[in-house]
């Protein structure tokens, strides 16, 4: 059996997506943690107020052919929901379900979640995160399937499979997670935690259209005509980051996992099904990393642990990382970014953003959910030339 599958689907009709679905799925076990009876919970990426076309969401025909094929195999009920970044609560979330096209999954026997309950979790096993606060709807399910999208990411180069499971922290909490964990590695450490937790028995990637540029909500739809599958987040997400140009130690959550031995060093030790080759976006469209600080360190010191590269990373990592940033011509002065940054790192002056790079903790907060895309992630000359 496969580890991970990839195929092609070049568009989000619903007959080309069930076929793909099937293709998927089958090198992989298929739908065979199916037991009559049992409630599917579909943990899907509804990140915002996003319509289907742009990219950000997970797609509602996808969800709605999964859907279908679980309730053949004899699931009693499926359920599709998320937190989005914002208030967890029926209203909003209500809206977001419109924006998204999530009632077209109703058609398909899908319940949309509305159980806003928020529980607490002991986790002595997790690496960070032993507890925390997550959606109450998920102790109802026998089985959770992680349903993300592929897109670029500011804080975590990428956002596919692990990252997605950050959306059972609910909403407003959000910030919070990203003040308790500022440092990049640490908190791909938590959202491991979490996905070590919730284990979702099967992870299925959207990337028929998925986002480049300024993702994960404000960047560029596109069009990669393919869906992934595994059993594992976490090799999912190390195939998808070779499809996209980006290695393990580029996505601090494939570290994090590598860290746990989850992960083999690289995509080519796992069973992939699928021409990896032939499925590859040459032209995506990725945002730089904190890594071209490690990068440069093991160009002077080489690999391996050493004192004068530690030392090193510390004083040019505020040299070499991106940050945030404000497009003036494209900022509307609306300060949601100074509403949902968690350092408090941004105060308005003159209607614009003005972020105090000491308090800048690099989450990209304000990056993702800035409703009109104008906060841009900004990366230092030097790395731009490096990273060359």
């Amino acid at each position: 059996m496969a580890q991970v599958s990839i195929v092609s689907c070049p568009s989000y009709d619903p007959a080309v997506c069930r076929q793909a679905l099937l293709d998927a799925l089958e090198p992989i076990g298929g739908l065979d943690f199916v037991r009559e009876g049992m409630k599917v919970g579909i943990k899907a990426n509804l990140v915002s107020f996003m319509k289907p076309e742009a990219g950000a969401t997970t797609h509602p025909v996808l969800l709605s052919e999964l859907t279908k094929l679980l309730k053949e195999r004899g699931a009693a009920s499926v359920v599709i929901g998320d937190s989005p970044g914002g208030l967890y609560a029926a209203a909003y979330v209500k809206n977001v379900y419109r924006a998204t096209g999530m009632h077209e999954t109703e058609a398909a026997g899908a319940v949309l979640n509305m159980d806003f309950t928020q529980k607490e979790a002991e986790n002595p096993a997790g690496a960070v995160a032993k507890r925390f606060t997550y959606t109450g709807w998920l102790d109802g399910c026998d089985a959770i399937v992680d349903f993300c999208k592929l897109k670029s990411h500011g804080m975590m180069a990428m956002s596919a499979a692990a990252k997605n499971m950050f959306g059972v922290i609910p909403g407003t909490m959000k910030p919070e997670y990203h003040y308790k964990y500022p440092n990049a590695a640490d908190f791909a450490r938590m959202i491991v935690d979490l996905d070590e937790y919730f284990k979702p028995v099967l992870s299925v990637v959207d990337g028929v259209v998925g986002m480049d540029g300024n993702g994960p909500t404000m960047g560029d739809a596109k069009p990669m005509g393919l869906l992934a599958a595994s059993r594992s987040p976490h090799m999912a997400d190390l195939v998808c980051a070779e499809l996209i140009g980006l290695g393990r130690r580029d996505v601090p959550t494939l570290e994090a996992a590598y860290e746990r031995k989850l992960i083999p060093a690289s995509w080519q030790e796992l069973d992939v099904a699928g021409d990896v080759d032939s499925f590859r976006v040459r032209d995506f469209n990725n945002i730089g990393t904190k890594n071209d600080v490690v990068f440069f360190g093991e160009m002077l010191f080489g690999e391996g642990i050493n004192p004068f590269k530690k030392a090193f990373g510390k004083i040019m990592q505020k040299a070499l990382s991106s940050r945030p940033g404000p497009n003036r011509d494209e900022c509307v002065g609306c300060a949601k970014c100074a509403e949902i940054c968690p350092a408090k790192a941004i105060t308005m002056r003159d209607k614009l953003p003005r972020i105090d790079r000491g308090k800048c903790i690099r989450c990209f907060c304000c990056q993702e959910f800035c409703p009109k895309g104008a906060m841009k992630v900004t990366r230092p000359v030097i790395a731009r030339i490096l990273n060359k």
